[in-house]
């Protein structure tokens, strides 16, 4: 080796030729959802979306949509944070485009308010679209995808087009700050009346029916452990406990504590999450 080549080496001036299995890592799947993210940033507000704006954006909301049919070769390589992220913004946002393909809303089911996504014919269990080489509807994405990763928060961050849903972010979700932004799912919950609500005057904690509709899932992961600090509570009521207790104020924490208090499910507010013309009152 010569002297001239022994001292480039040393003082790291010379670049050898990069290797194929040196070359860079494709972009990470998150880089699907970039798009989306954008969307969700400008029409999306407290999570409130501006439908009416959203709809008039239908050519890049609907290359967005297209996109969520991977293969499921492709699928297969991603990691396990990638494909839960991915089927959380799916669902979602195929929650928009049910919606905005029949804006404005005007049912006539009792039932239901008359701007309802319940009002429209088969929105959770007929209409299907192709996301992950698949034709699934939002039910199946609820029932068959997301009870795998065992992530009960998950079930929390769906917005479902209602005020009842979780609250819809201005941001997708993304593998890189997943854990992050499920942790502030949780933390959230406790300040939606939707979600939680501790009312240490009745003694009740009144929860979402989403912990009822999901119980098998947040019972497997976290309510399956007794707790001895409330003893003779049903795995569904420690799995509720389990998820809000690193997040409880100090009042409500020593209230729990007591352990008088009953579990009961509130009705689900099936109001249109709608921004469209100012802000709705909760």
């Amino acid at each position: 080796m010569s002297l001239l080549l022994s001292l480039s080496m040393a003082l790291g001036l010379l670049t050898l030729p990069a290797r194929a299995q040196d070359a860079p890592p494709p972009p990470p799947v998150d880089s699907l959802h970039a798009t989306y993210d954008t969307l969700l940033d400008l029409y999306v507000r407290d999570g409130f979306v501006y439908y009416r704006a959203l709809e008039s954006d239908r050519g890049r909301f609907d290359r967005y949509i297209a996109s969520l049919d991977v293969s499921p070769a492709v699928y297969a390589k991603w990691t396990r944070d990638q494909q839960l992220a991915f089927w959380i913004n799916a669902y979602n946002a195929l929650v928009l485009r049910t919606i905005i393909d029949h804006y404005p809303i005007r049912g006539r089911a009792a039932a239901y308010p008359a701007s309802s996504i319940r009002q429209i014919p088969g929105a959770f269990d007929t209409i299907a679209y192709r996301v992950g080489g698949e034709r699934l509807t939002l039910d199946q994405i609820e029932q068959t995808k997301l009870p795998s990763f065992k992530e009960p928060r998950a079930f929390l961050a769906l917005g479902r087009g209602a005020f009842g849903g979780g609250r819809l972010h201005s941001e997708a979700y993304t593998s890189a700050r997943l854990e992050e932004q499920l942790q502030g799912v949780a933390k959230e919950c406790l300040t939606l009346k939707e979600c939680i609500v501790i009312d240490e005057a009745s003694g009740t904690v009144g929860v979402s029916p989403v912990f009822s509709w999901r119980e098998a899932q947040f019972v497997e992961t976290l309510g399956a452990t007794e707790m001895p600090e409330f003893p003779g509570r049903s795995p569904i009521e420690r799995a509720v406990l389990a998820l809000v207790r690193p997040n409880i104020l100090p009042g409500e924490r020593t209230f729990l504590r007591q352990n008088n208090f009953k579990l009961t499910f509130q009705p689900f507010d099936w109001r249109l999450n709608d921004l469209t013309g100012g802000m709705p009152a909760r």
